[in-house]
């Protein structure tokens, strides 16, 4: 199951809905008054609520073409972005810094991400603008200090995420916030794929890609820290609500690791591309 955030792209109502996609071309509203936002379903009803939802309205109606509208973030009003920094060997490496023995974490805003073929926004005060092609974990149930071996129950699904960053701004101080923050200087879609649509995180292949050029790719299954730990390191200290989103890392090949370095520059174009979940898509403006 492929889950959605959108707005109509053509007529007057701007309201932000959520559906399912059926054969890929077709989005089915599954917009509520009780539950108006999928993380409010996710927190309502479950993954369960929604899949029974979705498969009672596919004999009933049809559906809104996916060309029409515009996707936002898959979910828009996350109540948390955790993000793992240095969580690929090669990466790490690529950095100079050594592998770190404890995730390491920093949080983005959600004004700070746009949805699938929306433009990302170049800062402007800065020209070490990044790109970062990740995997992005969403929570599906309130998780709070679970064990490696139960974590992977509380994942709803996973989406693409393009976990850009202002280098210069990242190393103002030793914690990398004002550098993960620039508003819409990343990307989340284009949807929520969920587990049993995906297949195991372990066969997934994380690639990003500028301008149609491949700069980065490698397997999920090399992350330094797993999915499962992710949410259990994380769950340890904070609680995970449905909704919430972990960013997994990005593997090696980034901009400020080249020679010479190779920023993002208006009119680029960055996609991040994982079997099993999707392409996302953004140009620069």
């Amino acid at each position: 199951m492929k889950l959605v955030s959108y707005t109509e792209s053509q007529g007057g109502d701007s309201q932000a809905r959520y559906g399912v996609v059926v054969g890929d071309d077709a989005i089915l509203d599954l917009t509520t008054a009780e539950a108006p936002t999928l993380r409010m379903a996710l927190s309502a009803e479950g993954l369960g609520g929604i899949a029974a939802r979705a498969e009672v309205l596919a004999q009933q109606a049809q559906g809104i073409p996916l060309a029409s509208v515009l996707l936002l973030p898959p979910i828009p009003d996350p109540d948390k972005i955790l993000c793992v920094g240095l969580n690929y060997i090669l990466h790490a490496k690529e950095a100079n810094m050594e592998v770190p023995a404890h995730p390491s974490i920093f949080v983005r805003f959600g004004s700070s991400v746009v949805g699938h073929d929306n433009p990302v926004s170049h800062p402007g005060i800065s020209e070490q603008f990044d790109f970062e092609a990740e995997l992005a974990v969403v929570i599906g149930r309130r998780a709070y200090r679970v064990s490696e071996e139960d974590a992977m129950g509380y994942v709803a699904g996973y989406s693409c995420l393009a976990e850009n960053s202002i280098r210069d701004w990242q190393r103002h101080s030793n914690q990398a916030t004002p550098g993960k923050n620039f508003m819409g200087s990343g990307a989340f879609g284009p949807w929520l794929v969920t587990p049993d649509e995906a297949g195991p995180v372990e066969s997934m292949i994380v690639t990003g890609r500028l301008n149609g050029d491949e700069m980065q790719s490698d397997s999920a299954a090399n992350m330094i820290f797993s999915v499962s730990q992710i949410i259990s390191y994380l769950s340890t200290f904070t609680e995970l609500l449905p909704g919430d989103v972990i960013s997994t890392g990005t593997p090696s090949g980034v901009g400020f690791s080249r020679k010479p370095p190779l920023y993002l520059r208006p009119g680029d174009v960055f996609e991040v591309d994982i079997s099993g979940v999707g392409l996302l898509r953004n140009p620069v403006a």
